[in-house]
């Protein structure tokens, strides 16, 4: 069963500045508690990762797996190459400038590779969604050293 959510939150930084954030993937698992590690497998001609490898744990379930990005002005894509306990996920930043900050929409869709109760699936998404708007906010803020 395929789920998917949406959130946007407003972040007192510009575009550029959590698109560094985020191109960081290295540092994701000392912000986003669903990481245990985070390596570069291949990176696009500017340095920004093209292709990185997460073990990420989630109710109790560890899994690896490989996401492709694909990079932009105004935010960020991915698309999962492989992984043991998902048959796919497919995410998104988009960045908007207002004023001085940036309005932040994130959007996933997943969809596990073993059946797993709904309110399990939603606790999960419920996490990663926290992860990847507010927790974010905060390491975009603590990098900016406010």
């Amino acid at each position: 069963m395929a789920v998917s959510d949406t959130r946007e939150i407003l972040i007192e930084a510009t575009p550029a500045e959590i698109l560094d954030v985020l191109s960081e993937a290295e540092s994701a698992p000392s912000w986003s508690p669903q990481y245990e590690s985070a390596e570069v497998l291949s990176r696009y001609d500017d340095g920004k990762p093209q292709q990185v490898k997460f073990v990420a744990k989630a109710a109790g379930m560890t899994d690896t797996m490989v996401l492709e990005y694909t990079w932009a002005d105004d935010g960020v894509s991915w698309t999962m190459v492989s992984a043991g306990q998902m048959k796919s996920q497919d995410a998104s930043y988009v960045l908007t400038p207002e004023g001085d900050k940036t309005r932040v929409r994130f959007e996933i869709a997943v969809e596990p590779s073993i059946p797993l109760p709904g309110f399990i699936v939603k606790k999960i998404l419920k996490g990663v969604m926290e992860t990847a708007t507010d927790r974010l906010r905060k390491q975009v803020l603590s990098v900016q050293g406010n």
